[in-house]
């Protein structure tokens, strides 16, 4: 008689699959990834990113976990939702997106500190002034990272201003800024949930 041996339910390729699913705000819809590649099709930043976001959910279901968190693409996803807008399945890919660069955060695994200094700038501005500061956050951005870029920006920079398209001071903070505190506050302790 053959003896039949039932494994763990969720072996560890798909275990991290639902890992990021679960991770995800809401109901991510990840398991029912179809492969159809439309999310790529539909990302004006996919020509940037090292895998599509299809290729990201296939590596998940593979148990590729390192070389998902080392990979670019959920730091080159510029949250316009139109991935997430056109998946025949509902996906809500821009959250799992964010759910990854929060797991390569805390695992440290980012591919370089480019994107997460841009994200946490910006962040900064929006929980000082209630909103983002363009010529702020370029100018932060830039001399910490592309500094000897800096006088080939000069002109387009110039321009900018004297045509008032972007303002050289701060903004001025939003009205609410203390109830948007607290919003943020409350964020990040569900976050930490």
């Amino acid at each position: 008689m053959t003896e039949i041996f039932v494994s763990d339910p969720l072996s560890a390729e798909v275990a991290l699959l639902h890992e990021v699913a679960l991770l995800a705000p809401g109901e991510s819809h990840l398991e029912m990834c179809i492969q159809c590649g439309t999310c790529g099709g539909s990302c004006p930043s996919a020509s940037a990113m090292d895998h599509t976001p299809r290729a990201i959910f296939a590596m998940l279901r593979a148990g590729m976990k390192d070389e998902v968190l080392k990979s670019n693409t959920p730091w080159m996803c510029i949250s316009c939702y139109f991935c997430t807008v056109r998946c025949p399945q509902d996906i809500h890919i821009t959250d799992v997106m964010y759910t990854l660069k929060n797991m390569s955060l805390e695992a440290k695994t980012y591919p370089s500190s480019i994107a997460p200094d841009f994200s946490k700038t910006f962040i900064s501005m929006v929980e000082n002034y209630g909103r983002s500061f363009e010529i702020g956050l370029a100018g932060i951005h830039n001399l910490k990272h592309f500094a000897t870029r800096l006088p080939n920006m000069a002109p387009m920079a110039i321009g900018m201003l004297t045509k008032k398209g972007m303002s050289i001071t701060p903004p001025k903070r939003i009205k609410g800024m203390d109830d948007l505190k607290k919003i943020l506050k409350r964020a990040k302790e569900l976050e930490a949930v």
